[in-house]
């Protein structure tokens, strides 16, 4: 995909993970309103004169209609009763600047691939370029681990080279770059392999990961590298990103996350939040 500036971008890859039904929303409804018998869903009118079982639970979780929902949602406005409801998905390749708009959400649940674990293989790259290498070797190890959301070599190239500079000055403002940079373990095979870069860079690959290595890194990478995240929302929740997000007034990449895990949300919940999606 291209944006309005001609940088070419990948687009993130969704898939829901779990969803918990609209069975409980419609009992959470119901009891707002002690009209359990008004159901047409026989479980949740059962649930007049008995407590559920498991058996009946796994049937209220397989509800796929529920009128009183619609009229809630769209007659009544009463969305509190969406928040029972939870949808998680699993988003690949969406990038740190969506990141960054996902946070001013607040009512999800996120867990994000974390830079300060994962950073090694780069860090392992241009120490292994200061030993026998150049800034050529850094960039051409990177350019492997198609990290950036951005598509174009030439761009990337940028990218990758304005890490190098910021890594390359930071070695230059500290004591000891290397200590911060490697695992102690490893630190021996700088030595053993000081004018082979490919060897010291497939050695410090295999060996022991320095702990933490981001914290010290993180500064180097923009908005444009990748990351993977499982968030969560309540479909009330769910229902305000899919209208502020799927906007073209919208950050376009959030835009295109958000239509991806439209896509994969089911007709139940999407026939309760978003409008003519029937």
């Amino acid at each position: 995909m291209e944006d309005m500036y001609g940088i070419q971008y990948s687009k993130p890859e969704v898939v829901l993970l779990q969803e918990t039904g609209i069975g409980v929303a419609e009992a959470a409804a119901r009891t707002c309103y002690d009209s359990f018998e008004n159901s047409e869903n026989d479980v949740i009118k059962n649930i007049e004169h008995q407590m559920p079982n498991a058996s009946m639970c796994g049937v209220l979780n397989a509800i796929d209609d529920s009128s009183l929902l619609d009229d809630l949602a769209w007659t009544y406005f009463h969305h509190s009763i969406l928040e029972h409801a939870n949808l998680s998905f699993l988003v690949r390749g969406t990038s740190r600047g969506v990141l960054q708009e996902h946070a001013r959400h607040r009512l999800q649940a996120i867990s994000v691939r974390s830079t300060r674990y994962t950073m090694s293989g780069v860090i392992n790259a241009f120490v292994a370029s200061k030993h026998g290498g150049d800034r050529d070797f850094f960039i051409a190890k990177v350019l492997e681990f198609d990290m950036f959301v951005t598509t174009d070599i030439d761009y990337n190239t940028i990218e990758i080279g304005a890490m190098y500079d910021k890594l390359d000055y930071q070695r230059t403002q500290v004591e000891d770059f290397y200590a911060i940079a490697v695992a102690k373990s490893s630190l021996g095979f700088i030595t053993q392999h000081a004018q082979n870069p490919q060897a010291l860079y497939e050695a410090l690959q295999a060996g022991k990961k320095k702990r933490n290595v981001g914290d010290a890194f993180k500064h180097i990478i923009s908005d444009n590298v990748k990351v993977d995240m499982v968030v969560t929302f309540n479909l009330r929740s769910l229902k305000n990103y899919f209208n502020l997000r799927d906007s073209g007034a919208a950050f376009f990449q959030i835009r295109w996350l958000a239509q991806e895990m439209m896509k994969v949300t089911p007709k139940k919940y999407l026939d309760l939040i978003i409008k003519n999606k029937s």
